[in-house]
């Protein structure tokens, strides 16, 4: 098999997944894979899920974004944030998603429609997550 070592890093942790065969990455413009032999590059990553394949099997991750570094020796992510699928409080996801609807179904004027938008898709995103 082609393999190639995986490394996020985030504010809080770093997590060595290490040799994963594919990577599928929520891109700005669409979700885009990775394999062995990429191409090089730096890409800007929104809210989305992550799809990791190691030894046959799919790990699911939640991430509000960042970037992901290709080289030809790994893939690196820099990100804000990432959740496993197994560590996502689905109460705590569910009630995150209940005052972000409340907050977008009336005027917030402490906060604007693009922070409201964003935590509606996070909140979202978490709980499509959790039930991988």
């Amino acid at each position: 098999m082609n393999y190639f070592n995986l490394e996020i890093v985030t504010p809080t942790r770093i997590i060595d997944e290490g040799e994963v065969s594919y990577v599928r990455c929520p891109g700005l413009d669409g979700s885009f894979g990775v394999m062995k032999n990429h191409r090089e590059g730096i890409i800007a990553l929104g809210v989305g899920e992550i799809k990791v394949d190691r030894n046959g099997k799919e790990e699911w991750m939640a991430t509000s974004g960042g970037f992901v570094e290709i080289t030809h020796e790994k893939v690196q992510m820099l990100l804000e944030s990432i959740e496993k699928s197994e560590e996502i409080d689905t109460n705590r996801a569910e009630d995150a998603l209940k005052r972000a609807k409340k907050r977008k179904s009336k005027i917030d004027v402490n906060m604007d429609d693009a922070r409201m938008d964003a935590s509606l898709m996070r909140a979202i995103n978490r709980l499509k997550v959790a039930k991988r």
